[in-house]
């Protein structure tokens, strides 16, 4: 493989030569890596109810257990972006994939819940290895091969998050034992931390400068304290002093984090680039789908499995019954993640996102107003996979091609953290809805039907103010 010829021809940092690999056999094994990370990605939300009930962890708080990997993803994946960028994307790709490896092993033997959320902050990682990968490929690619591979990443993922969902299941409903099914994953994880010793080559260059430091402990403490406040909204509400404290200094922190990565010469977030007319709406939409794909996971899982004789709605299934239930969607998906390039190719990548919003925002109006009967959730889902497929494949690629090359690690990075931070908020947020929706008396956590009904319905308005934000944008190049 050579550099792509749009690459700067004089960086600050070259690494030296390696023996040319095959470009298939590279590729293949980030495509394994993709496989493992949808796989872990998927397979925990059928397994919610179990782990509620092995743990003793009532259906609201469950959230928490996506939210805990998604706030350390919003953390660790510019970091980890910018150390590829300077140090080398298959060095930092190793780390992380040992991370999330250490943290797949503590979920699956966790005797607590502190326990299973430190193992999904150890996770967080996971977040890291597509724009580790995408700045890797585009390292090495051509531009034409390069959007080919993302797409084959992209579509990677999402069939690996199908796979989960029903291997994790199945394996469940063999052997009726949460951790046993856990383990699975754990040994996938593991697995892949020799396999990225052998072929991957190192970034044929590398960017010069060094760690934002103070912007990474700014962005790390408004994280925290912003997850924090919304959390505790749910048992002291949203106009208590705790609350609004917290909330507000959040928001002092994180305009202290601005002043500073203004301020700084190699800033983690290039945050002029984030205000970019022609960047800032795709950034603005990363944070909208990170709520309607992270946020409504967890909701969907507990609504399925919910005993419809206790709580008046639900179907009581089972782990492998909900995967089956989310398996048409996953497929769908699939499918278009894997036809992105074509779809944009004759429409316009801005065509296209809005299309994918605005079908993804009629599917959750759908699934608000008709979860009666398993196949009106079913239909509902397939709606939103033929969304979800197109802008998974979609966002990274407009991102990564608006950004510097130097910089691609952390560019398509922030993409990941601004959909993972969408997620993360959008965990605590849920958590409150369906906790206030709860009755008083024995079954006291328990969410009431609207509560649920509520999150689809903010999950709808989200997807279609993307579209709308979408349609209107522009982008500098060729679509």
């Amino acid at each position: 493989m050579r550099p792509t010829d749009s690459l700067p021809p004089a960086p600050p940092t070259a690494v030296a030569p390696e023996r040319p690999a095959s470009v298939g056999a590279v590729v293949g094994l980030l495509v394994l890596f993709e496989l493992t990370s949808g796989f872990l990605q998927g397979g925990i939300a059928p397994l919610l109810p179990e782990i509620g009930r092995e743990l003793g962890i009532p259906d609201a708080e469950l959230t928490w257990v996506i939210s805990a990997q998604l706030l350390a993803a919003a953390v660790s994946v510019p970091v980890l972006g910018r150390l590829g960028d300077l140090y080398g994307h298959r060095k930092v790709l190793r780390g992380a994939l040992v991370c999330v490896a250490a943290g797949t092993l503590l979920v699956a033997l966790a005797p607590s819940l502190p326990v299973l959320l430190a193992g999904r902050v150890l996770m967080g990682p996971l977040a890291a290895l597509l724009p580790l990968e995408i700045a890797l490929v585009r390292d090495r690619l051509p531009l034409d091969p390069a959007r080919s591979a993302i797409a084959r990443l992209v579509g990677a993922l999402a069939l690996g998050t199908l796979l989960g969902g029903v291997v994790m299941g199945a394996v469940h409903e063999a052997t009726g034992d949460v951790r046993t099914t856990l383990l699975v994953p754990a040994v996938l994880a593991v697995l892949c931390v020799p396999v990225s010793f052998l072929v991957i080559p190192e970034s044929a260059r590398t960017g010069g400068g060094r760690l934002d430091w103070p912007g990474a402990a700014l962005l790390s403490l408004t994280m925290v304290l912003l997850l924090s406040g919304v959390s505790a909204a749910k048992d002291a509400g949203w106009l208590s002093g705790a609350v609004l404290g917290q909330l507000l200094l959040a928001v002092l922190l994180g305009s202290a984090w601005v002043v500073v990565e203004l301020r700084t010469a190699e800033p983690l977030v290039d945050v002029r680039a984030l205000a970019d007319r022609r960047v800032a709406p795709f950034f603005l939409c990363a944070v909208a789908f990170g709520v309607v794909y992270f946020g409504s996971l967890s909701p969907d899982a507990t609504f399925l499995a919910a005993d419809p004789d206790r709580t008046g709605y639900g179907f009581g299934l089972s782990a492998l019954e909900i995967s089956l239930v989310a398996l048409p969607a996953a497929v769908t998906a699939v499918v278009t993640s894997s036809l992105t390039a074509r779809i944009a190719g004759r429409l316009g990548y801005v065509p296209a996102l809005a299309l994918a919003f605005a079908l993804i925002g009629a599917s959750f109006l759908v699934t608000a107003a008709l979860h009666a009967e398993v196949w009106q959730l079913v239909a509902a889902k397939v709606l939103a996979g033929l969304g979800m497929g197109v802008a998974l494949g979609a966002l990274p690629t407009v991102i990564a091609e608006s950004s510097d090359p130097s910089r691609t690690g952390v560019t398509t990075a922030l993409y990941n953290n601004a959909k993972t931070l969408g997620g993360a908020v959008a965990g605590g947020v849920i958590v409150t809805l369906l906790a206030a929706s709860a009755g008083p008396g024995p079954g006291d956590g328990t969410p009431a039907e609207s509560g649920y009904v509520t999150v689809w319905l903010l999950c709808a308005v989200l997807a279609f103010g993307a579209a709308a934000v979408t349609a209107v944008a522009r982008r500098a190049g060729r679509d």
